[in-house]
């Protein structure tokens, strides 16, 4: 029984050991990646700040470095917990250890004591000998073995209990030497948040005190969003009414294939009953005149349509799927939403999607897609396959490419690389970006549907 129960309690410290160990990998893997991202947000940051002007840009860097320097300190506090838990149960399992061992102590000097006592050979063989049958003398040399293996057993369950007690103190001060370095850590953390707040509230008042200037920057940048926006449902429509076009010719061309080739089949038919008809009428004139044959013209049916009946399908109609090549684009980018590469190698976002707010002022905007702030002259890449739609002016160039129903806009680049019409690779270079209006490197990138909506760049990029 204690040798059942001993190894019970080896197995069952080892599943929780193992459990717990896994869960701290996985809560130090998530704090090396937020140090990854907080030391390249870092090296953004070196950027921007060689430009003296406060930007918008430069704020969101600064308040993403924040919320990633808050989650690694929640990591870390994580962290702590489960460091506490495992020397909680590190000191229950040295407890039950040696109360066990106790036990076996004990029990192991009472056989001593017992065998001691019992030491003579005399009496030895007086227990032998004592036997009232040969089957009784047998059983009580079966139990004096038995007896010398339960000694020998109790010895060594001290011995493997005494091991797993030392590895247990070894494993308790690992756990509070981790302790100290997550507490260490903790107060290095907290220390540089303050500093990274401080830095927020520093940014925070120069923009307020540049509010002036900043506000004629947002509207300078909704003026060139209207004017993306209108730029962009023009471009739409057009591209919808080609396609419709095209659809248009397809099924036309297709309804006079099909005219053809039936007013060739019937031309067919005639001559070969012609040709019947005069083979008859030779071999028995006098049958042929009271077995003239009645003709009848053929009838058309639905020959004159001609339209191709669209196959049944869940989709929701769209001029831009008409051909299996639209259709495999559009599907392709649907399939990679969330998975989809950034537009950049490097970059952060500055802008979100929708409306934003400088905090302590009453500066607002409005954003239909975001705006990725990156070195000034960094490459610009298509994030799918598909065709470039058009390219256009606002000040700086912007491309526009089509995949299937869906469009993506690059906006803000310095030079493009692609030509109108141009079919292009996920990762091909669109371009370069130029500079904002901040000074800073800036890229808008925007993906709209063939209604005409713009949808979240955020939902359907990869995360980082």
């Amino acid at each position: 029984m204690i040798k059942k129960l001993f190894f019970f309690l080896l197995l069952s410290a080892i599943a929780v050991t193992s459990y717990c160990q896994e869960t701290k990998e996985e809560i130090q893997k998530k704090q090396q990646e937020l140090q990854r991202e907080i030391d390249e947000l870092n090296r953004n940051l070196q950027e921007t700040r060689k430009n003296k002007k406060q930007s918008l840009g430069q704020y969101a860097l600064i308040q993403r470095k924040l919320r990633a320097r808050n989650e690694l300190i929640n990591n870390l506090n994580k962290e702590m917990k489960k460091i506490d838990d495992d020397i909680y149960h590190t000191n229950l399992d040295i407890y039950r250890y040696k109360k066990e061992l106790d036990t076996l102590k004990d029990n192991y000097a009472k056989s001593i004591v017992f065998a001691y006592k019992n030491r003579s050979s005399y009496d030895y063989l007086n227990f032998l000998f004592s036997a009232t049958s040969f089957n009784d003398a047998v059983k009580r040399v079966s139990y004096l073995k038995s007896y010398r293996q339960f000694r020998e057993t109790q010895a060594d369950n001290i011995l493997k209990t005494q091991q797993v007690l030392q590895q247990k103190n070894v494993q308790l001060a690992s756990n509070k030497n981790d302790k100290n370095k997550n507490i260490g850590e903790q107060n290095k953390q907290l220390k540089v948040l303050q500093e990274d707040k401080n830095e927020v509230n520093d940014v925070l008042a120069k923009l307020k005190s540049d509010e002036k200037n900043l506000g004629s920057e947002i509207k300078e940048r909704e003026r060139t969003r209207s004017k993306l926006q209108q730029a962009l449902r023009t471009i739409i429509n057009r591209e919808i009414a080609e396609a419709k076009k095209r659809e248009q010719q397809r099924i036309e061309k297709e309804r006079k294939d099909r005219l053809a080739r039936e007013d060739a089949e019937r031309k067919r038919k005639q001559a070969e009953q012609q040709k019947q008809a005069g083979a008859a009428k030779a071999d028995n004139d006098a049958t042929a005149k009271n077995d003239k044959p009645e003709t009848s013209k053929p009838s058309l049916g639905d020959a004159t349509t001609g339209l191709t009946t669209p196959a049944k399908s869940d989709r929701t109609y769209s001029p831009f799927e008409s051909t299996s090549e639209g259709l495999t684009q559009s599907l392709n980018f649907e399939n990679n939403r969330g998975r989809l590469p950034w537009p950049v190698d490097a970059g952060f976002i500055a802008i979100h999607q929708g409306a934003y707010e400088i905090p302590g002022t009453k500066l607002k905007g409005y954003s239909d897609g975001i705006d990725i702030s990156l070195p000034v002259g960094a490459s610009v890449k298509a994030v799918a396959d598909g065709e470039v739609s058009t390219i256009f002016d606002l000040g700086a160039q912007t491309v526009v490419v089509r995949h299937g129903k869906y469009f993506t806009t690059y906006s803000n680049l310095s030079s493009v690389n692609v030509s109108k019409g141009q079919q292009v690779r996920a990762g091909t270079v669109l371009g370069r970006a130029a500079a904002g209006t901040e000074g800073d490197g800036t890229l808008t990138f925007m993906v709209t549907n063939d209604k005409g909506t713009n949808l979240n760049p955020e939902s359907w990029l990869k995360r980082k």
